[in-house]
């Protein structure tokens, strides 16, 4: 890491770190900051857009039918940003049939653990607001039973981590975080700063708290997955969203390369509002986008229920497809709790209309796929 790249001491200081190498100590937050026309613009627009979401999680008949998918799809892409390639549509197929598809098995740990890890963060912040232990047991999960395990699952990191190429050094690196003697110093300033109320507009919080997540990098894997987490449990806790139907990892896996830079720049030039800029621009596409994609998905649920009217089982089904648009007549028994004649009937029924395709081609094991559904929640437009 080059000490002269890093120019702005509002930002923080470059260090020199008993290895020899150089690191960096990012300032307590929060920094100064001047809203200009274009940051109070985007603001603006990224509020608009979030509160329109939060209103469609209160008002919707079954929010757990949004929330299902869209978690599930947060969890490939925000995977997808560390490496790993499940597709949603393995996913979903692996959920129902538990290895039905080909992929590495610890592909979709990762991924599964994702899910479970917000889902978790949700139950939690009944009892917890997000804290440095919040944190911890995020982190445990996400890394529980998967490649990253010897990084030690829910524990803050007691080495040295950086960020730059493979094969690179903390001498080479592009970014060396805080020194393991700084950590808990520079945590605690990051934790006190979350705790803040009032001063500031919660967005401009939430992006000031994930950029300095990023900087702190407290852990030796999965920064980057706890990092976009917490952004989606902050704006519930602060009750700016209703449902957790905010996730910006499209915006950012589409985006990744002015992500990164936008966070580096932070550090080096103390670029707070091209930073905010990014992010507010973020939310606003990413939120109407997810605005748009629920009026796509409850359409297309009242037009397949104006289709099974008088047939009650068939219709109980079209929910648990817009959950997980893989069915199988196992699934269907489990879902209408019903004998397994009865499930298959159900299927069949749905079959018959077009809402159901059979993908498998055999007579025996069969698996069930409503195309529709899952071409509605793989679409991502962001631009």
């Amino acid at each position: 890491m080059n000490p002269a790249d890093f120019k702005a001491p509002e930002a923080g200081r470059v260090v020199r770190a008993p290895g020899g190498y150089h690191a960096f100590i990012p300032a307590p937050l929060p920094p100064r900051l001047a809203y200009d026309d274009g940051l109070v613009l985007a603001l603006s627009r990224a509020d608009a857009a979030l509160s329109e979401l939060s209103g469609l999680g209160r008002h919707l008949p079954n929010p757990h039918l949004l929330i299902a998918p869209y978690v599930r799809r947060e969890a490939v892409l925000s995977s997808r940003i560390e490496g790993t390639t499940t597709s949603l549509a393995e996913l979903l197929m692996d959920e129902v049939v538990e290895g039905a598809t080909q992929r590495d098995p610890d592909d979709v740990r990762e991924v599964r653990n994702y899910v479970t890890a917000l889902e978790y963060g949700m139950t939690r912040l009944r009892t917890l607001p997000p804290s440095l232990r919040l944190v911890r047991e995020l982190h445990a999960r996400l890394m529980k039973g998967v490649r990253g395990e010897h990084a030690t699952p829910g524990e803050f990191r007691r080495s040295q981590n950086w960020i730059g190429a493979p094969r690179s050094t903390p001498e080479t690196a592009v970014y060396v975080p805080p020194p393991p003697e700084h950590l808990m110093q520079t945590l605690g300033a990051w934790e006190k700063f979350l705790h803040d109320r009032g001063r500031m507009p919660d967005l401009v919080q939430c992006a000031l708290m994930h950029e300095h997540f990023e900087a702190i990098h407290p852990f030796l894997d999965g920064n980057g997955r706890v990092g976009r987490l917490l952004i989606t449990l902050f704006l519930v806790e602060r009750g700016r969203l209703s449902q957790p139907l905010l996730y910006l990892s499209a915006y950012i896996e589409q985006h990744r390369r002015e992500y990164y830079e936008g966070l580096q720049r932070v550090r080096t030039d103390g670029d707070w509002t091209g930073w905010l800029r990014f992010f507010l621009e973020g939310v606003e596409v990413i939120s109407r986008e997810a605005v748009a994609q629920a009026g796509r998905l409850m359409d297309l649920r009242e037009r397949w229920r104006g289709r099974l009217v008088g047939q009650a089982k068939a219709t109980e089904l079209i929910d648990a497809l817009l959950v997980n648009p893989y069915m199988s007549v196992a699934r269907a028994q489990r879902v209408l709790k019903t004998s397994n004649p009865t499930a298959r009937q159900a299927v069949a029924r749905l079959e018959k209309l077009g809402v159901l395709s059979e993908i498998t081609g055999r007579s025996w094991g069969r698996l069930y796929l409503a195309r529709q559904v899952l071409k509605l929640i793989e679409k991502v437009e962001a631009r």
